[in-house]
């Protein structure tokens, strides 16, 4: 099989590319970089917003599935006025090349969204193909006009929904509280927003089996373990890190707006993909654990 795969400097389409060649596929990764080193795939600079570039790439490429893990993700600065039109160009118009770039050379494509095109609202775990969206922020907005997008254009396609992504090729909140509690005593992190890590290592052999099915639609994917806050996910980083870090507990409120609303309620029902034969994610436990060794963290 042949896979082609967007945002490959990014901490999802890294571990995706390494998952891929590790099966034997031909893998073609590509990003925004004008070089960038892959191991056993080829890489190519692509512009996902230049749509005769993609059209042109992928049809030379004639991948079997396109996975697009590229995204503009800096959620807060999303919401700056000099930088909403570039947003939608990523998220929104880019998404559409790829999708109409699939339609031309008949490649199922999985597309990477998020639990922000949700309001966030009330304590049920959001259904994969519930279509009460309501975004509250620009990235969430973009990333559901790439998501509405994909679906009308092509029909052999998947959606998958992730939160709280961490991976080692990237930042993510684990690195930045393992620094803050190396500096600080104590720290603050807010106990109000509910949710579910995801480790891109995990979630990529999810992908790569999807690669191979046609049980299109939509999913949500995070790893198991149940549903904490961020003070919870925290506490569990220090535990495991042996860090002695006092975390204390505050409301969103209390810790201060930032530019992006962020959903209060990002619980994720994933029991969809049991029902159509794709393994669940390990417990987000153990992916700590496990991600902790692979950034050779040692206290």
């Amino acid at each position: 099989m042949k896979v082609f795969v967007t945002g490959v400097c990014g901490q999802l389409g890294y571990d995706v590319v390494n998952e891929l060649v590790s099966r034997g596929h031909k893998v073609v990764g590509s990003d925004i970089a004008s070089d960038y080193s892959l191991d056993n795939a080829e890489y190519l600079s692509l512009d996902i917003t230049d749509k005769d570039a993609v059209l042109s790439a992928v049809a030379d490429e004639n991948p079997d599935a396109v996975v697009h893990c590229a995204a503009w993700t800096a959620v807060d600065a999303a919401e700056d006025e000099e930088n909403k039109d570039k947003v939608y160009s990523v998220n929104y118009n880019g998404t559409k090349n790829i999708a109409q770039a699939c339609k031309k050379t008949d490649a199922k494509m999985i597309y990477i969204s998020t639990d922000y095109v949700f309001n966030g609202e009330g304590e049920e775990p959001w259904q994969p193909d519930c279509k009460d969206y309501a975004p509250l922020s620009v990235y969430g907005d973009s990333k559901l006009k790439g998501e509405l997008s994909v679906a009308e254009i092509l029909d052999k396609y998947f959606i998958v929904r992730i939160a709280w992504v961490f991976g080692k090729n990237g930042n993510n909140f684990i690195k930045t509280m393992l620094n803050v509690g190396k500096k600080y005593d104590t720290v603050k992190v807010v106990c109000d927003q509910i949710g579910t890590p995801t480790y891109t290592y995990d979630l990529a052999k999810l992908l790569a089996d999807m690669c191979a099915s046609e049980k299109y639609g939509y999913y949500h994917a995070t790893n198991e373990g149940g549903f904490i806050s961020w003070y919870d996910f925290t506490k569990e980083i220090y535990k495991q890190a042996g860090y002695k870090t006092e975390v204390k507990p505050v409301t969103t409120a209390e810790y201060g707006a930032s530019k992006a609303k962020r959903p209060f309620n990002s619980r994720l029902d994933k029991t969809k993909l049991s029902q159509n034969g794709f393994k669940l994610l390990p417990s987000w436990q153990d992916a700590l654990s496990r991600y902790l060794k692979e950034i050779d963290f040692n206290g």
